[in-house]
């Protein structure tokens, strides 16, 4: 009886439209954030937006997960997340993020040092100008993943 509905659904899916896919689960991502911190609620938010599917966990000790992650210490910024294998340390914009989850690269993770004006969660500033830095798994130092400048004209 099982092998007779096995083949029946397994059938039935074949006979699908073309083009069917299936909805994908949403792509879980857990923020460590100070709880008193209004840009990490905003970049979550813009994260949540986005489609992921965010955990907020506020700590005490952002440190103590930034050094679990190994986050190098100049380039660590307000709060870190991780998605899949990969940390994303500070206002990571969201391009950034897409890149990263689409191509895979052998990274540990990507940082935007510090709270720069305009990036994701700081503010709407079209004249934003930062760099998002690429931190690679094995030797290597840090390198510039993507640029964000103001456009030309």
């Amino acid at each position: 009886m099982h092998r007779r509905r096995f083949i029946a659904l397994a059938t039935s899916a074949m006979a699908l439209p073309v083009g069917w896919a299936f909805a994908a689960a949403p792509v879980k991502m857990t923020v460590y954030k100070d709880p008193n911190c209004g840009c990490c609620h905003e970049w979550s938010k813009a994260m949540a937006a986005a489609g992921f599917s965010v955990e907020a966990r506020d700590t005490d000790d952002l440190a103590a997960v930034k050094a679990r992650l190994g986050v190098p210490g100049d380039l660590e910024g307000c709060h870190t997340a991780v998605v899949d294998e990969y940390y994303l340390e500070g206002h990571v914009p969201l391009d950034a993020i897409r890149r990263l989850l689409r191509e895979r690269p052998p990274l540990r993770g990507l940082a935007v040092p510090g709270m720069p004006p305009g990036s994701l969660g700081m503010g709407d500033d079209p004249q934003a100008s930062y760099d998002v830095y690429a931190i690679p798994s094995g030797i290597g130092a840090p390198f510039v993943f993507m640029e964000f400048r103001p456009p030309k004209g």
